[in-house]
């Protein structure tokens, strides 16, 4: 069984590996266009391994061991071939409130990547409806009474996403200047780690376009309860990591208001005196 989803999602990878490389290549005024490459990519990926999660333990005796290590995997291998792009309408807004990016391309890039999440979920669906395995067949038949992410009320999982997210782009800021060897596996780390932790509040995705594909067409909820725990949620969370980390925000205001610009480390004037005198 786990032939068929190992055939997908090297297909997948292979289909955004290429695209990519014709986007950057053919048309770098369209770069844009890559955040919808890297959204597609981790959504298909994502949809398989909670497939694998949710029926693999009665249609193979796939554990949660199983799913937890396919989906560190599948974000590793996404960190390493989208390396500069997110997929993570966020990471854009991120972008946005540091002036790293305008508005046009903020705008673009958002559209691309929440177009990439739906074209994943077409891609899924219809892979599942092939039925090539009996997990794709439950799948198939369970397609239009999915189960929700959102286990919570939604004040409880509008908090979820925000300390997730508040965790999750803090760690992300933190490590901007270190090298991709560390940063690639340990947000793989952190990111299935609150998936673990937030399975059963919200599944901590801290992703508003993967969670579109993972769970809004899910039935239990309203689309603006999914757009106020899945959207909003992670928006406050990065805006807060950014604050913190900062003590500003650069597109609202330019006066840090946490830190100090002295720097925390001086010579001991006794010291320097000693110096003056030699």
């Amino acid at each position: 069984m786990l032939n068929v989803s190992l055939g997908y999602f090297i297909a997948v990878v292979a289909v955004c590996t290429l695209a990519r490389f014709l986007v950057v290549r053919q048309r770098k005024r369209w770069l844009f266009l890559v955040e919808l490459t890297a959204a597609f990519g981790l959504a298909a990926c994502r949809l398989e391994v909670q497939t694998i999660s949710e029926i693999g333990q009665w249609a193979g005796g796939l554990g949660a061991d199983v799913s937890l290590t396919m989906l560190f995997l599948a974000i590793i291998v996404h960190g390493v071939i989208m390396q500069g792009v997110t997929g993570n309408p966020s990471m854009s807004l991120m972008g946005l409130l540091q002036k790293e990016a305008g508005v046009v391309f903020t705008t673009l890039s958002i559209a691309s990547q929440f177009t990439g999440a739906h074209l994943a979920l077409l891609l899924a669906s219809w892979y599942w409806k092939m039925e090539l395995i009996d997990m794709h067949m439950i799948k198939n038949m369970m397609l239009a009474e999915c189960t929700s992410s959102l286990n919570a009320s939604l004040i409880q999982g509008t908090i979820v996403e925000v300390v997730g997210a508040l965790v999750y782009y803090l760690t992300v800021l933190s490590l901007r200047r270190r090298s991709q060897l560390l940063q690639i596996p340990l947000l793989a780390l952190l990111l299935t780690f609150l998936y673990y932790v937030g399975s059963g509040y919200t599944s901590a995705y801290v992703n508003p376009s993967l969670a579109y594909a993972l769970t809004f067409t899910c039935p239990g909820h309203t689309f603006l309860e999914y757009a106020v725990v899945y959207w909003l949620g992670p928006f406050f969370g990065m805006t807060l990591a950014l604050f913190l980390y900062r003590g500003n925000i650069p597109l609202l205001f330019n006066k840090n208001l946490l830190y100090s610009k002295k720097s925390r480390f001086r010579s001991p004037k006794a010291k320097n005196t000693e110096e003056k005198k030699k």
